[in-house]
């Protein structure tokens, strides 16, 4: 059943826009889109390009290796997909640009905007990126999902879509599959616990007796002292280079 909230609208902007088309059959993201909590789009960066051969990028000033995807080429996309000026589309939606450089992308933050629900775009960069002025005059927020370097922003894209959507009501059919999952108020933050299922012993890998016992107390103090202990033996998380 839908929440009674207009649909959590979140598009994304690329170069590849049949790359996404398998997600909607992802079931968090078929079930929010049944029950109406969620609308999401792929948009082509290219259909309303202002340039010959609907040309999207350009060599850098300054020389270097690469392309980089125009200002003209991204603000057409938007005000063209969307038939509003670029100062109404940032005062109403929240326009993120993916970038190494950015805000790291956790679970905090996907709670945090699921609630809020703002319409969100995201911004797939490509080749060497966006000319910088898509950074500094046309995004709201700058996000990373890591500190690595991607080919281009459309896996990160499909990454925070899943985390976002697995945040909304009806999206995994059983909301108690939240509850107990990793970063979760219920383990402080931490690791999810280890699970298994039958076969009780495989090549001689037991399974541990506490879960076969019954006993849901001691059960429960189990799985919190393993996920304490998975979460102690994480590496902290490298820094993310600036290579903005």
């Amino acid at each position: 059943m839908s929440d009674q909230l207009p649909p959590w609208s979140i598009d994304v902007v690329t170069l590849f826009p049949h790359w996404l088309d398998w997600m909607r059959e992802v079931r968090p993201i078929r079930n929010a889109t049944e029950q109406g909590s969620l609308d999401l789009r792929a948009l082509d960066l290219r259909e309303h390009s202002p340039l010959k051969h609907r040309q999207v990028d350009d060599t850098p000033y300054g020389g270097g290796a690469g392309m980089v995807l125009r200002i003209d080429a991204v603000v057409a996309a938007l005000e063209g997909h969307y038939a509003q000026e670029l100062a109404e589309l940032r005062a109403e939606r929240r326009i993120v640009v993916l970038t190494p450089a950015g805000r790291i992308f956790d679970d905090a933050l996907a709670i945090e905007w699921a609630a809020e629900r703002r319409p969100t775009t995201i911004l797939c960069g490509r080749y060497e990126g966006f000319d910088y002025r898509v950074h500094e005059h046309v995004a709201t927020e700058e996000i990373s999902v890591g500190p690595y370097v991607l080919s281009g922003g459309e896996p990160a894209a499909m990454a925070m879509v899943d985390a976002l959507v697995r945040k909304l009501p009806g999206a995994l059919g059983n909301e108690g599959s939240l509850d107990d999952e990793t970063f979760s108020d219920a383990l402080a933050g931490g690791a999810e616990y280890p699970h298994y299922t039958r076969p009780a012993d495989f090549r001689g890998w037991g399974v541990p007796e506490i879960l076969a016992g019954g006993h849901h107390g001691e059960i429960a103090k189990w799985r919190l002292a393993q996920s304490a202990a998975r979460t102690e033996r994480q590496p902290p998380a490298a820094a993310p280079r600036d290579d903005s």
